[in-house]
Formats: structure tokens, sequence, C-alpha cells
């Protein structure tokens, strides 16, 4: 192969890294790799690359002459410092035009940062979000670009060309904004991915507390769901996980110990929220669910000490029941995607970025983890109205929030009485009662808060932007403080 004869170079060969240059291969682009440990690079292209037009490099500079004008480098590396070490050395192989593209789960400012640093050296860059895990790389992930929109014509093609297609053949790739917009719809997908998953989860504990369901029992349950509304990827997965047998023959899943891990995203998105001042309670509960879940030691101490309900629930209709809880997790879905699409909207607001929600739903349609057909009504719903203020006042939710209320409910009932927790259940129906509340108790709260620090109250009497403040002791001066506005 002669010099400059690869479309595009990828730095990281973990699994990731691997996966999405072999369907790249795929698609008929030429892929020049490389990777800090250089025997990984050898390893590589003598097994898994076997037979395939993909070119080794053993230095940023030797895979950067490997690659056609403008250069196109992709990091699959670990966030953070890494990738800032990892584009320090490949800055210096390229030229004015060329792209660096990070693939890995960024945060969205340090992906603006990068944007801003590399286009006074006259580099273009772009962050991407990649969503399916190693088989949604393999054959088809979900790709979230963004950055510097004047890159994006240059790996459209490509991204597009490897990304998961819909039904009708529409990639599950579109170009998101600017700066670090992919990243932080990359970040918004999978705080939704750690809502979704404890919603699953809380369906599970009370399936199996209140119904002594078996992994068997369980598997045919979540094999029915999928057939439903509640079809997903996610739904699909934990079905066959419950069908999964140890050598021993018995369920895995009763194998498996009860603490759970986290990479940050979800946390990062909580955070986000805070700073925004938007009310994503239920990804900020998915991610308290999972920090409560590593105190596996205190937990045990606390089960001989601390006392709760009698696990047991005179259900008459077993099925009622099953079907209860179906519609409690779908109407709490509902909820936390609405949630994520508040955030979005006011990142957007803030950033000054132009995010197109319905495309937004449709790169989530296929390949990646959070896929499920209920994103087709979220994308139907913003081409209905492109400015819809929340996913809760369109139609097609409001509706079916509005009939599967009364199941929502019981299952949380059920819940308290089996002294089940349902940190995600619980939050999502306190946020549909807060949202839908045309009165809230916060009146109070801000005479509390004018009485001991002077914080102004506006009245419900007087035109909203006017402040006030009482003397509620008769003791306190006529000088108020300032307010703060979440």
């Amino acid at each position: 192969m002669s010099d400059a004869a690869c479309d595009i170079g990828l730095i990281g060969l973990a699994v990731m890294g691997q996966n999405l240059v072999l369907n790249m291969n795929d698609h008929g682009y030429r892929v020049a790799v490389y990777n800090r440990t250089t025997s990984k690079v050898d390893e590589f292209i003598a097994n898994e690359a076997k037979g395939t037009q993909v070119v080794g490099a053993h230095s940023p500079e030797e895979l950067c002459k490997l690659l056609k004008r403008p250069r196109r480098v992709m990091l699959m590396v670990k966030a953070g410092s890494v990738t800032d070490a990892t584009i320090d050395t490949v800055v210096p192989y390229l030229e004015k035009g060329d792209i660096i593209i990070d693939g890995g789960n960024s945060l969205f400012t340090d992906t603006n940062r990068r944007r801003k640093e590399l286009a006074e050296k006259g580099i273009l860059f772009i962050g991407t979000g990649v969503s399916g895990g190693e088989e949604g790389a393999r054959f088809g992930p979900s790709i979230m670009p963004g950055g510097s929109p004047e890159a994006w014509p240059a790996v459209k093609e490509i991204f597009q060309a490897i990304s998961a297609k819909v039904s009708d053949g529409t990639p599950c790739c579109d170009w998101v904004g600017e700066d670090g917009a992919g990243h932080y719809v990359k970040m918004v997908h999978n705080g939704i991915e750690y809502g979704d998953i404890q919603l699953i989860c809380e369906a599970y504990q009370l399936l199996k507390d209140g119904l002594d369901l078996t992994p068997d029992e369980l598997h045919e349950v979540f094999s029915e769901w999928n057939k439903s509304e509640l079809d997903s990827y996610l739904i699909e997965i934990t079905a066959e996980i419950f069908a999964k047998k140890d050598e021993d023959g018995q369920p895995m899943i009763d194998k498996i110990l009860d603490t759970a891990g986290q990479k940050g995203t979800g946390k990062w998105t909580a955070i986000s929220a805070l700073d925004l001042g938007q009310p994503v309670t239920l990804i900020g509960e998915s991610v308290f669910a999972r920090c409560l879940s590593a105190l596996k030691d205190e937990r045990v101490t606390a089960s001989k000490v601390l006392q709760g309900p009698k696990k047991t629930l005179n259900v008459a209709d077993k099925k009622a029941f099953i079907e209860d809880v179906r519609r409690a997790l779908y109407c709490s879905k509902m909820i936390s995607y609405a949630q994520g699409y508040m955030l979005l909207r006011a990142v957007e607001a803030e950033q000054k970025w132009d995010l197109n929600m319905g495309g937004i739903a449709l790169m989530w349609r296929g390949g990646c983890i959070i896929r499920s057909v209920f994103l087709g009504n979220i994308k139907d719903a913003f081409d209905k109205n492109p400015k819809l203020q929340n996913l809760l006042l369109d139609e097609f939710f409001s509706s079916a929030l509005n009939k599967y209320n009364e199941s929502w409910r019981k299952t949380l009932v059920h819940a308290i009485e089996l002294g089940v927790p349902t940190p995600c259940f619980s939050t999502a129906l306190a946020f549909y009662d807060g949202y839908r509340s045309a009165t809230l108790p916060a009146n109070l709260l801000q005479a509390q808060r004018d009485f001991f620090g002077a914080h102004t109250f506006e009245r419900v009497d007087k035109p909203r932007g006017e402040f006030f403040h009482t003397n509620w002791t008769g003791r306190g001066g006529r000088v108020s403080s300032s307010t703060y506005n979440a």
C-alpha cells in the first residue's frame, strides 16, 4: 500500500476501538491503527484484522503519514488526561485543516476546551459519543458527533456508513451541534441509561419479593414485556440474563453480588442538572442507588438491626400485579426521558447550541444501549412540535400517563407494603405530581427564607418579577437580601 492511502486513523485498540476499525473495514474504508503499547498493534493485525485492509503503525508520526488529506485521526482512549496526552502526541504531525476525533466518553467542557485550543492551531476537532457497547461498535453503533461544524462533511460519509440504521435505512448518526454538544448528548444518553437500568432493577425486585417469581418465570415475564410498549434492548437483554445458567445449572443472576459499579457519566448528568437548575430527579436517584448498593457490608449489618414489614403480599391476581408493575415501569421511563430532554433544552439555551431534539431521538433509535420502540414516539412528538416545551405535554405521553396512573400508584403502595426500595419509581411519580400541580407549597418555603434571611418573595396579587419583604417579627429591618433562582 502506498503512503497516504488510508481514509482514517484510529488510536486505541481496546475492544471498542478494534470493533470500530473492523466495522469501517467492512464498509470499504482503509484504516490505519496505532496503540501506545505497540505490541497490541501487531497482535491485532495478525489476529482480528487478519485478511483486512487495516494497516498497523508503530508511532503517531507513522500513523499520520499513512492518511489521506485532510487527515482524520480518531481517538478511542480513556477520557481525561489520557485524551489530552494523546492529542499532544498527534498534533506535531498534523497540518491546518486536519481533524482529530475524540470517540471516548469525555466531559463536554473538556471538548469545548479542546476544540478551542486546536482551532488556534488550525486543527479541527470533533467530540463524538459512540454508544452500543462492543456489539454496537462492531455492527452499527449510535454516533453523536459535535465540535467544529466545518469538520462534519469530512467525516459524515464514514460515520453514517458504520452507524446503526433504523427500519427505513436512516442512519443513527447526524450532526448534533458545536463544541461539546455531541459529548453532552452522549452524557444525557448515559444518564437515561442509568435510570432505565435502575427502573428495571426495581421492577425485578418487586416481582421477585412480591410474587416469589423464579429467574425462569422472570425470563417469561420480561420476554412478554419486550413484545409490548417496553420493547427495547435493555428489556431484551434482561430477559436473556434471567435465562442464563451457571456451570452448576443454577441461575447466573443469583450468583452475582448486589454491588454496582459506575464510570461517572450518570454523575456528570446529575451535576449538570444541578448546575442548570433542572429537576432531573430520576437520573440523580439512579446514581445514588448505585452508591447505596456499594455499601454492602453496612447494609448486611443494618439488615440485622433495622426492621421493616414482613415481605409477604396477598395478591389475588398475580397477572394484574405484573401488569401494574409493567405500567409503572413504562410511566417512570417516560418521566426519565422527559427530564433528560428538559436538561437538553436548558443546556441548549445556556451554550447557545441549536439541538435537533427529534434527530437526537432518531440517533438513539438504533445501535445504542437505550434503543427502544419508545424513541419513535419521542421523535414524532418533536416532529409535530419542534419547540415542544416538555414531552409530558405531548398528547401521546399525557394520554399514556393518564391511562396508567392508577397502576403506577398501586405499584408504589405495594412497594411500601413490601419494604422494597423503589427510589426511581417513587421519584418519577413525585415529579409527575409536582409537574402537574398548579400550586406547590413553595410559598411557605419562600416565606421561611424571607423570615430568617430576608430573601424576599413574589406575590400572587402582583406582577411576576416584583419582589417584597415582610418584617415578620416586628424586630427586623427594611433591608432585604438578594434572591437566588435555580
